[in-house]
């Protein structure tokens, strides 16, 4: 025995020595396999911080999957944060009987409600009738159909059922306001508006605080196929630092890059493709005082929004143009020209580029469906398993709204529950994104905080902004209120508590204040926020 013990023991010194003699790349090598061979995996690895990414991530680690979320920019820093704020079933699509996508939306829409009412409020639309572009009794038929989609799926509707209207009758006038005055009747409906950037930052949230590692500013470096995972590497983009790590499944809810990405992942080509359709929105002064919106019909059978947006703007938008380059998109002139023209179609008041406050503009990564018509490619998600000899699945995340992120995270899940037989087969992300959260419940809060010595209206921007959690930020200390909008003390629990690491995720993203506040008070911020950083 002590034979065999030396000749192991001279065995394992010769081993160490050949080590240290080994070129440098053979050590790496050594030590790579070392340490994979020690790193606990993860259960999936998402790429994308957007709302489908952060939906999944909030939806499997409830089940009781380990994840892992990274992020290259910030949460919401594409497409999620450039939609027209809405949370609708889509009128427009009815016309292209993408029946199953509008049902399933209108029942989200109520769920939605529910989930984060601190960020998802309902709103009425006002429709003119224009006779010359839909008759009223398609428009009539529409809307029937609109207002009982969601309700046959199971799920109780609860706003206001649409009706039709003439502006002339005393009552009613208030439904045309800044309209012209040829504008004579139309049709008003119910659907609701959203702080979309936020409720991406709530869901990542909620993910965290169930168990899961959101890294925000790691980028996706490579992975390949190890028998039955993933052998990734990520890296952090501000110590450069790369990490390699072990995943049962990756998820691939990059966006705009979910197919360009599939370059850096060691699987076989796949024939799916990618429209990347721009939209894009203007953002101009309030264009009338009361609360509804409008959607407007043009000749070209599109329709454009006139959205209501905090409480000095309009936030109209938005259009259909398949570009190229999706990594930084813009409003061209062509597209700010449609938008203006088409508002100053119906508007009283006519509106120029003087006018306008701000713009932006997202690319919607749609699914190819083989439709030259960008307005008529679906807007329904896709979702493609990617199963090599049934190993390590990859799941690619194709289009998709916000509307539906939930659903979409849902049957994402339950495309994996094949390869992960512990996990909870029951949905459960119907449950507030904070516990307690209610209409009436940010009603109270708001009086609270007035009484805690809060001014009526930074007390309303916070609660709207951050829901109940605002109780936890005034604890902490506001500082300094910059116009009623944004205070000092938001920085460090932006910074501590949201991933916030820059002036604009924190000006921009997470609070819209970019628009709200007065050109010092914003230089005296981004003073702060440097100082912070």
């Amino acid at each position: 025995m002590r034979a065999i013990f030396s000749i192991r023991k001279l065995i394992d010194s010769a081993t160490l020595i050949a080590r240290k003699r080994a070129p440098t790349a053979l050590r790496i090598r050594y030590h790579y396999r070392v340490n994979l061979d020690h790193a606990k995996p993860f259960d999936l690895l998402i790429i994308g911080g957007g709302i489908n990414g952060c939906g999944i991530a909030r939806d499997a680690i409830g089940r009781g999957l380990s994840v892992l979320l990274v992020e290259r920019d910030d949460l919401a820093a594409h497409t999620s944060q450039w939609s027209s704020k809405l949370i609708h079933g889509g009128l427009r699509y009815l016309e292209q009987y993408e029946f199953r996508l509008v049902g399933e939306a209108l029942a989200e829409r109520e769920v939605l409600l529910k989930v984060a009412p601190h960020l998802i409020r309902p709103l009425q639309f006002v429709l003119p009738h224009e006779p010359h572009l839909r008759p009223k009794w398609m428009l009539r038929a529409g809307l029937f159909l609109y207002d009982r989609l969601g309700g046959w799926s199971g799920q109780k509707q609860t706003l206001p059922a649409s009706f039709s209207t003439d502006f002339r009758l005393s009552p009613n006038k208030h439904w045309a306001a800044g309209l012209k005055a040829n504008l004579q009747s139309g049709f008003v409906y119910s659907d609701a508006q959203v702080n979309d950037a936020r409720l991406v930052v709530e869901n990542a949230k909620d993910a965290k605080h169930r168990g899961a590692d959101i890294r925000v500013g790691c980028e996706f470096i490579k992975a390949h196929r190890n028998d039955d995972e993933w052998i990734a590497t990520i890296r952090d983009n501000t110590t450069r630092k790369e990490e390699t790590i072990r995943a049962r499944a990756i998820v691939n809810a990059s966006g705009p890059w979910v197919k360009s990405l599939l370059s850096q992942i060691d699987t076989p080509p796949t024939k799916e493709s990618v429209k990347h359709i721009k939209g894009s929105h203007i953002i101009v002064p309030r264009v009338h005082d009361e609360p509804h919106a409008y959607i407007l019909q043009n000749k070209d059978s599109r329709i454009v929004f006139v959205i209501p947006y905090f409480e000095r703007f309009s936030l109209i938008g938005t259009t259909d143009v398949e570009v190229e380059d999706y990594a930084a998109p813009k409003i061209s002139e062509q597209e700010t020209d449609y938008l203006l023209d088409l508002a100053n179609t119906y508007l009283a008041k006519s509106l120029t580029r003087a006018d306008i406050v701000s713009t932006y503009a997202g690319v919607r990564p749609l699914y190819n469906d083989g439709d030259d018509n960008p307005s008529e490619i679906t807007r329904d998600y896709t979702l493609k398993l990617d199963v090599l000899d049934k190993k390590a699945p990859l799941l690619n995340i194709y289009g998709g709204k916000i509307t539906t992120y939930r659903k979409l995270a849902e049957h994402a899940v339950e495309k994996l529950l094949p390869f992960f037989p512990q996990a909870k087969k029951t949905s459960w992300t119907h449950a507030p994104l904070q516990a307690g959260a209610s209409e009436a419940a940010l009603v109270q809060l708001k009086s609270e905080l007035q009484k805690q010595g809060i001014d009526a209206g930074y007390a309303n921007r916070i609660v709207n902004r951050y829901g109940l959690e605002a109780q936890t930020l005034v604890d902490r200390g506001l500082g300094e209120v910059f116009d009623h909008t944004f205070a000092d003390g938001e920085i460090a629990y932006l910074r501590d508590h949201e991933w916030a690491r820059s002036v604009d995720s924190m000006l921009q993203r997470r609070t819209k204040t970019s628009l709200l506040a007065s050109s010092e008070s914003l230089v005296k911020l981004r003073e702060l926020i440097a100082r912070a950083l």
